[in-house]
């Protein structure tokens, strides 16, 4: 079966494909083997003792105390809950961004352009650190505003693209019936946009929970400081690659979640399949054009 686009593989393409997949999959276990086998290996230290490898146990016991998880749950806490605050934040100010962004008159639309490109292209630990210099808020709101302006910087576009990329005749619509074009593009055209964006504010949020790690250099006790910093300080050096691994596989935990929590939203709130809707319908022979006729009417 082939289309216009794309014509269906024949034998050799097939046996090619395979061959190459076959090659990628072995490649790919080749070098998880080697990286497992380096971690394993013992290093040698600089004052010319041996360190054992990572998978001995001796690199693992320190997670039989209970008082480091409880440390680690208090940082998932702190990371939970500096991303919880900013993203609703971020939200909030995205959705001014995308009002003053696509407003009709200048004096609004043009300051709003300028704060947003100027927001965009700063760096968010640099926004942070400026935030807790200059007002001198602490390291948690330091980082709570970064992440809240930049990522409500972003949210603003998608929103003012979704605005946009809505039919005239929306608008037209609810200004024909009497509404103020402020409450149109409140009760008509944004709540169109923001379903239409979701995913893509939801994966921005992904994104702010990624760059809580950033607090890290404010001095702000999130699971990145604690769990790579604080931990195997008290602990010993011995512990720094164990403790990595952990963090990077509750960070992978949170990430993987939000992302599957994207893709389902993505997918509920997409076109829905086996509903199509005719564009051009034809009226039939016998049916009345006219806004004043009734199937009741004898």
């Amino acid at each position: 079966m082939s289309s216009v686009l794309y014509d269906a593989p024949g034998p050799k393409a097939r046996l090619r494909s395979r061959v190459f997949s076959v090659v990628g999959v072995v490649l790919l276990l080749a070098i998880l083997a080697w990286l497992v086998l380096a971690l394993g290996a013992p290093k040698p230290s600089a004052n010319g003792a041996v360190q054992p490898g990572l998978w001995d146990a001796t690199r693992w016991d320190v997670f039989t105390d209970v008082q480091v998880w409880r440390q680690l749950g208090l940082g998932v806490l702190a990371t939970l809950r500096m991303a919880g605050v900013a993203a609703v934040l971020a939200i909030v100010l995205g959705i001014l961004f995308s009002f003053g962004r696509s407003a009709d008159h200048k004096a609004i639309r043009i300051p709003t352009t300028v704060i947003l490109e100027f927001v965009r292209g700063l760096p968010v630990l640099l926004m942070m650190l400026f935030i807790l210099l200059v007002f001198a808020t602490g390291e948690y709101w330091a980082g709570v505003l970064g992440l809240g302006i930049y990522n409500g910087a972003i949210i603003g576009e998608a929103l003012r693209a979704g605005i946009q990329s809505l039919p005239r005749g929306q608008r037209e619509a609810g200004l024909a019936i009497g509404l103020t074009p402020l409450s149109t593009r409140f009760r008509i055209e944004f709540p169109q946009a923001f379903r239409q964006m979701l995913p893509i504010i939801i994966a921005q949020l992904v994104v702010l929970l990624k760059d809580t790690s950033l607090a890290f250099v404010v001095g702000y006790s999130e699971l990145l400081r604690t769990g790579v910093y604080n931990l195997p300080n008290f602990f010993g050096n011995r512990y720094a690659f164990s403790f990595f691994l952990v963090v990077l596989a509750i960070y992978l935990a949170m990430n993987l979640s939000l992302s599957w929590f994207a893709r389902f939203i993505a997918r509920r709130s997409g076109p829905k399949s086996g509903k199509l809707i005719d564009p051009d319908p034809v009226i039939a022979p016998n049916e009345s054009l006219s806004p004043f006729s009734s199937a009741n009417t004898p």
